[in-house]
């Protein structure tokens, strides 16, 4: 079985690669495990990646096309199948994914796509803060002080967000995702791919959902 998973910044896409990955004995393959490994084994294209990286410059769509390509033409994904995590990002990475899968006699099975809706995931995503003095870590839904306003292993009363949870900076990111999700989202519900499954369930009905869409 092959996949791609997608789905907005904390819809909950990890945990369900992981549960997929066990169920179906898969392999789970994400960018940044692909460029880590071709990187270490000195790869053609991982050595190329590294030469952009050192300068700390963005790696170009060719080369972690190339690393992509790489990676789904080994033994051990042609043996199991793959769940691709993470990949692809734009809608010319999906067009050199169908070209390169082709190229491997590869059939991508289903794309699953874990929808929540963004105002949701903004209220879980920008609910954190910290304790200033102890550095202990709260959520304000999901795991608030147990007396408001007062750290649960201090006492202290001094808290603040990290810049990337505040409110204005997550809703920017889901933006971004957004915005560039939907045109590879479109891609594939013409191919007859997508399979949406509704993350604003309790994690185990998500997974439930899955394995019933998945068989």
């Amino acid at each position: 079985m092959n996949l791609l998973i997608m789905g907005l910044p904390g819809a909950g896409k990890g945990t369900q690669a992981e549960t997929i990955v066990a169920t179906y004995g898969v392999k789970h393959i994400s960018t940044g495990d692909m460029f880590r490994e071709a990187m270490k084994n000195e790869t053609e294209m991982g050595k190329l990646a590294k030469s952009f990286m050192d300068k700390g410059e963005l790696v170009p769509d060719d080369v972690t096309n190339g690393i992509v390509k790489e990676r789904l033409a080994q033994a051990d994904i042609q043996a199991t199948g793959f769940l691709l995590d993470g990949f692809p990002r734009t809608i010319e990475q999906a067009y050199a994914l169908d070209t390169m899968l082709v190229a491997l006699g590869i059939k991508l099975d289903a794309v699953v796509n874990i929808a929540v809706n963004p105002d949701i995931l903004l209220e879980r995503l920008s609910g954190r803060f910290i304790c200033r003095t102890c550095g202990a870590t709260y959520h304000k839904i999901f795991n608030p002080t147990k007396v408001e306003g007062t750290c649960d292993k201090c006492g202290g009363h001094d808290f603040y967000q990290r810049e990337d949870d505040k409110p204005e900076a997550v809703k920017n990111r889901l933006d971004i995702n957004i915005k560039q999700g939907a045109p590879i989202l479109a891609h594939y519900s013409k191919l007859g791919l997508v399979k949406e499954v509704d993350g604003q369930q309790e994690i185990e009905k998500v997974s439930e959902a899955i394995k019933a869409i998945l068989g």
